[in-house]
């Protein structure tokens, strides 16, 4: 199993924790995002995988991109331990939260954008600042207030699941950023809890090889 991706990127912080939950054993591939104008750019890249982002991961004769649907093929091919609740309630109450991170938080500060935000539109560093902060206080305001509803130890009681994978490598994002994350309690409290974790604390950016 290979995996394509970036120390830094979110999504495939994503597919790190997973594939470390799941212990399974895998290459990991570095694309790096900035480097000779953004390896994703490459032809050689391209041709696996159009989008120009990363992760892709490869098993087999199997390519895939999209760090969710990464995280659930691997959850249905190698089902323990599980990622997703087994009713159906709640299952979809997990994807909901991990949805809400992954597609309405994370891609406001996503690289491509505030590469668009400084260079295209030539934005300010100051109001780029403001704009990944405004929209990350806004998400994890949201995020909060469902947490304080479900959450146990995680975010979804006391076993880790697909939104706990969401969660960490988003705060990461926002501390990296010098966001204020004071008024979040339950969201750093599970963030805490899951960085106890072997398969969280190895996926950390800064275990990876290409960390700089």
């Amino acid at each position: 199993m290979k995996l394509y991706g970036y120390w830094r990127s979110s999504a495939a912080y994503r597919v790190r924790i997973a594939l470390n939950l799941k212990q399974l054993s895998f290459e990991n591939l570095p694309v790096h995002l900035v480097k000779n104008g953004g390896e994703q750019h490459s032809d050689s890249y391209k041709a696996l995988n159009p989008s120009e982002l990363v992760p892709t991961l490869v098993d087999g004769d199997i390519s895939l991109n999209q760090s969710l649907a990464i995280i659930e093929y691997l959850d249905e091919m190698y089902p323990k331990p599980a990622l997703l609740p087994q009713d159906s309630a709640t299952k979809a109450k997990v994807r909901a939260l991990a949805l809400d991170i992954a597609c309405d938080i994370h891609p406001l500060n996503n690289l491509r954008v505030l590469q668009y935000l400084s260079g295209t539109l030539a934005v300010t560093d100051a109001a780029k600042a403001d704009w990944i902060k405004h929209w990350l206080h806004s998400g994890f305001t949201a995020l909060e207030q469902r947490l304080s509803q479900s959450a146990g130890q995680f975010c979804f009681g006391n076993e880790v699941t697909l939104a706990d994978i969401c969660l960490v490598p988003q705060v990461y994002n926002a501390l990296r950023f010098a966001q204020d994350m004071s008024a979040f309690p339950t969201v750093m409290a599970i963030q805490h809890n899951c960085q106890q974790l072997a398969a969280f604390a190895l996926a950390a950016p800064e275990q990876q090889p290409d960390a700089q």
